[in-house]
């Protein structure tokens, strides 16, 4: 096992377990594509509505491409490239997750890093898809926050064919092109603030270059995490 693998893998089990499953809820918000902003998603409109109608017809997009479906990592990529961007604010989830280090990074380094961090949530995906099928639907909570705020949380639960339901929350940032998600929490778990520890941890023995380093030797090798049970 390499040690870029040990890092990115740090953690309990129970902590393993959430990251599948977020990365699976990832997925789902992720894939909709373009077809799916022709449908009538519309980011600037309420924030409820908003992931809801993402992540419905994410859900029937995902378990209509067999490619994706059977672990293919150069469709997941082309799945992310295209359907990804619009949604998900990569940028900011990965200068929270970087914390203060971020400040002391060079321009070269915040974006080597960003695509790095990127290589290693898509790794991530891999290991989640093969259990698309056990989700039945994806159910919003009634929404408590300021539908003005620009920060908002979206409540959700994720609806098991077979088992609990799983409690995933969206954290989005009003911009001037609508809503983006920048963070997930999975049955309690923050994706940044997880994330943000192994980050710390890392710099503070290698630097940021040995960051970015330790994040593109385990996407190069190709290694999955084990799958939720």
């Amino acid at each position: 096992m390499s040690r870029s693998y040990r890092f990115t893998q740090r953690g309990t089990a129970a902590s393993i377990k959430s990251f599948m499953l977020l990365a699976l809820a990832l997925i789902f918000v992720q894939v909709a594509g373009a077809a799916v902003a022709q449908e009538g998603i519309n980011p600037k409109g309420p924030p409820n509505d908003f992931v809801q109608a993402v992540g419905d017809r994410a859900l029937n997009a995902v378990r209509n491409d067999a490619a994706a479906k059977a672990g293919d990592l150069k469709r997941i990529d082309e799945l992310v490239d295209q359907y990804l961007l619009p949604y998900v604010d990569f940028d900011k989830t990965t200068r929270l997750a970087a914390g203060p280090h971020w400040r002391k990074a060079t321009p070269e380094q915040r974006k080597a890093l960003i695509a790095a961090f990127k290589g290693t949530l898509l790794r991530t995906y891999g290991g989640a898809l093969a259990d698309v099928d056990k989700i039945a639907s994806l159910q919003t909570l009634p929404f408590r926050s300021d539908p003005n705020a620009k920060d908002v949380v979206v409540r959700s639960n994720f609806l098991q064919r077979n088992g609990p339901a799983i409690a995933v929350d969206y954290r989005l940032e009003n911009t001037a092109d609508g809503w983006k998600i920048y963070d997930i929490n999975v049955e309690g778990i923050w994706l940044i603030q997880t994330y943000r520890t192994q980050f710390n941890e890392q710099v503070n023995r290698n630097g940021i270059q040995g960051l970015i380093d330790a994040l593109n030797q385990r996407n190069q090798s190709g290694v999955t995490a084990p799958k939720a049970s």
